[in-house]
């Protein structure tokens, strides 16, 4: 049997007037997560959501939601995410001067930590991390916005991770972002990865939410 492949919508690529539905649709056609992007126009140049809706949407959703924190010292914030319901808390390295101890107040909260690696940032920024580490967050586009093109030269990073943490025997899951639709899939889920964020791919499918994430699930499985 082929591994289980995680699958987080994104809801900023959802309608924002029926995010709600959105999410419930997303659920209820089999995702794994709902992943939450928060832009500060700072460290991206974008601004989208806050606690508030983090806290809105764990209302409507039993899933456990997959915040990524696109956010300048994002340490400021914690406890407010994981208070309004995040389960799992992402950082980027760049944007925290103490990234051990952002990741080790991430788990004092409760929430289980990842760390995003832009498409410049090398994987030797992981290096003495790993006890400390749920999740590594590979960015195949550069963060601020969705829609974008996958960066196929991500590919070798993916692969170099997925060796990294198998030689380690390690549990954290490897997860890709950005570009992530029924043609880029597979060649993800063959470089190693076991957790897709895709927004535009789902909420903006022709055929709808459910047929966007089982056609996600069969691109996967022709691995």
């Amino acid at each position: 049997m082929s591994k289980w492949i995680r699958i987080a919508p994104s809801i900023l690529a959802a309608d924002f007037t029926e995010i709600g539905l959105a999410v419930r649709k997303a659920e209820a056609a089999g995702a794994d997560l709902i992943h939450i992007d928060v832009m500060d126009g700072q460290f991206v140049p974008n601004i989208s959501i806050g606690p508030s809706v983090v806290k809105a949407i764990r209302q409507v959703t039993t899933l456990p939601l997959d915040v990524h924190l696109m956010i300048d010292r994002p340490e400021r914030y914690l406890t407010d995410f994981v208070r309004a319901g995040a389960d799992w808390v992402s950082v980027h390295p760049e944007a925290t001067t103490h990234l051990h101890r952002t990741l080790c107040r991430i788990k004092e909260l409760g929430a289980k930590a990842g760390v995003a690696l832009n498409p410049a940032t090398g994987e030797n920024v992981l290096q003495y991390l790993l006890p400390e580490l749920d999740l590594i967050l590979v960015m195949t586009v550069n963060p601020g916005f969705g829609g974008q093109k996958f960066i196929t030269g991500m590919l070798p990073k993916i692969r170099r991770l997925r060796s990294w943490l198998d030689e380690n025997r390690s549990e954290v899951w490897l997860s890709v972002d950005g570009g992530i639709n029924v043609e880029t899939t597979t060649e993800v889920v063959a470089a190693g990865a076991d957790m897709l964020v895709a927004g535009s791919a789902i909420f903006r499918y022709p055929l709808g939410i459910a047929q966007a994430i089982a056609d996600l699930r069969d691109a996967a499985e022709r691995e």
